[in-house]
């Protein structure tokens, strides 16, 4: 892909995008003010309710010290972009701990979608800079997304955002959109959701998928198999809605507002789905022990199910 393809392609997906937050915008705005009793109701977690508590983080975070290599260059998909620094000294650190210029590009993209995918958990609240999102150990989907994205670059490898409206499974809708009346009416209002995604590095001259979302125990609860890096998440348990892929250098501004509106308007119902993404996490545990660990697991659900069948790559 040449840097003129690369270029139109940006500018293609911001039209889109443009397209997409305006109808989320109208359709946000129709259900709040159709809904001004649900969100008094809604807004926050009764006293019977249960509360998100964050969960630990998986990993030791790796010490930064002077003279940690990583990348420098401004070349697009590998320069800092919104909320995305692979200069950060954590993320210089941990791309370091990954083996960042003494493996292959592809056995770091490897580790790092492994790393990201497997000790890193959903946690739906207002996006934050990447380097608080590896401090925390948890965080949106595209903060996730943004996490992969950010090592790539520190070890020198492109990357980038392959984003798009979608619809979903129904093991994936129940554990988070359906998990909140208002999300639900949200969506439904909408007939997809709003926007979802995946990273791609750039590797051994082509682009890689890399969906980094969900975590082992996550797909198992959803009865799917567990995604290897290569493996796209779409005609898995998202469906793109026609016409609405894209593939960006950043986080498109506006993205961040959405969530951050619920969270000002319902914080309860952000924290309804984190408490649901939980217990999600933990039925998926129970199915990989029963099953005798993940690995047994994913042969078996891949064996049940041709679930990816698609591409291994997402070429344009």
């Amino acid at each position: 892909m040449t840097r003129s393809e690369e270029t139109r392609t940006e500018i293609q997906g911001r039209y889109t995008y443009v397209k997409l937050m305006v109808k989320g915008i109208l359709s946000v705005s129709k259900v709040l003010l159709t809904s001004l009793g649900d969100v008094k109701r809604l807004r926050q977690i009764n006293p019977s309710e249960e509360h998100y508590v964050r969960p630990p983080r998986r990993y030791v975070l790796s010490p930064h010290t002077e003279g940690m290599r990583f990348c420098r260059s401004n070349e697009r998909y590998l320069r800092p972009t919104r909320f995305c620094n692979p200069r950060a000294p954590e993320v210089v650190a941990m791309a370091n701990e990954l083996g960042a210029f003494r493996v292959s590009d592809h056995e770091f993209a490897q580790a790092a979608f492994q790393f990201t995918k497997e000790m890193t958990t959903l946690e739906i609240r207002p996006f934050v800079n990447v380097e608080e999102t590896l401090q925390l150990g948890t965080g949106t989907c595209f903060e996730l997304i943004t996490l992969f994205i950010a090592l790539c670059r520190a070890a020198g490898i492109r990357a980038r955002y392959k984003i798009f409206a979608s619809n979903m499974i129904d093991a994936w809708r129940e554990a988070t959109v359906d998990a909140d009346p208002l999300v639900k009416k949200w969506v439904d209002s909408l007939g997809y959701f709003p926007v979802e995604g995946e990273g791609e590095a750039y590797v051994d001259g082509q682009w890689i998928v890399a969906h980094v979302g969900p975590t082992a125990e996550r797909q198992a609860a959803a009865g799917i198999p567990i995604t290897r890096f290569g493996e796209d998440s779409l005609g898995v348990w998202f469906f793109a809605q026609p016409g609405t892929i894209m593939r960006l250098e950043s986080i498109p501004r506006g993205l961040n507002t959405g969530i951050r509106l619920l969270h000002m308007i319902a914080p309860g119902s952000m924290e309804r789905v984190n408490v649901s993404v939980q217990k999600q996490i933990e039925r998926g545990r129970q199915i990989i022990e029963e099953a005798g660990g993940v690995s047994a697991y994913d042969e078996r659900a891949r064996r049940s199910e041709d679930h990816l069948a698609g591409t291994a790559t997402s070429g344009d």
